[in-house]
Order: C-alpha cells, then structure tokens, then sequence
C-alpha cells in the first residue's frame, strides 16, 4: 500500500482556490448531477462542522477526498469520498476514510454513518473491511430508481 500524503483542507491556506477547483472538478467528473456537490462546494466547505481531507499527487493534482460532517455532539456523517480512477486500488480510498473516521473520533461523537449505493461492490467492500455495519436500505436515495445503504460505524464508548 501506498503512503498517501493526506491533508485537512483550511479556508486560510493559500492553495483554497486552486484545491477546491480540482476538487469541484473531480465531483463533476465522477458524481452524477443530481449527486454532485459541485454547485455548492465552498458554501459546503463554510459550515463550522464540517472537514475535508485531501491527498495531492506529485504534479499537485488532487487524487482523492473526503469530506465529512458531525451534526451533532454524538454523531458524524461522511458526507462524499472520491479517487480519481487512475489511482483506485492503491489504498488512498482507504488511508482518507481512517482519517476521516479519527478526525470524527476526536470529538467524541459515539457513531460515524454513510450512504452507499448497494451496487457500489468496492465501497462497500471498503465500508465493510473498516468495520461498517449495514443498517437499513433507503429507497430512492439517489434517484427514485436508485436506493442507497445506510450504513454505520459505532465508537466503543468508556
């Protein structure tokens, strides 16, 4: 596996507008419309609970991210996770979901949750590697033809 430079996107550093341009257009590419973030990005990026972690290849392009969100003092929501084609199987999908799930970790929140498309055999297989647990089917999540799993992970509690 890969070590994959992973870094946490701030609105101060000096790279925002070139980082969430590549990433804005990674989310076109790979997103259908109707999924995509791509419109509201920034506005995204400015709520106070939500992150995103990046990792850059050598040419400075963006390879893959995550953003995630904790709407609440007890949970967290992995809101988008996205590699660019040419460097899946590698590991990045993975390294940017263990960091987003110890960054969500960090505040004490007892359960991280996403949506996944059933159909979606590498995610879910990722989701599931990382202790991820299916909890219910939402029909037409994405579409009304196209349903999603809710799927969970729970922090052990002290």
């Amino acid at each position: 596996m890969v070590n994959w430079g992973i870094a946490e996107l701030h609105r101060n550093s000096g790279n925002w507008d070139n980082l969430v341009k590549d990433i804005v257009k990674m989310e076109k590419k790979i997103f259908p419309k109707h999924e995509s973030l791509a419109r509201s990005f920034d506005e995204e990026l400015k709520k106070r609970n939500s992150g995103l972690l990046y990792s850059q290849v050598e040419d400075g392009d963006v390879a893959g991210y995550v953003m995630y969100s904790w709407p609440s003092s007890i949970s967290a929501s992995i809101t988008k996770l996205a590699v660019k084609e040419n460097h899946r199987g590698r590991g990045l999908g993975e390294a940017l979901l263990k960091e987003a799930i110890h960054k969500c970790g960090t505040r004490k929140i007892q359960r991280v949750s996403l949506h996944v498309d059933p159909e979606r055999t590498a995610a879910m297989n990722l989701y599931k590697k990382l202790g991820f647990k299916v909890d219910t089917l939402v029909e037409g999540y994405y579409s009304p033809d196209r349903n999603a799993y809710r799927m969970y992970l729970d922090f052990q509690t002290d």
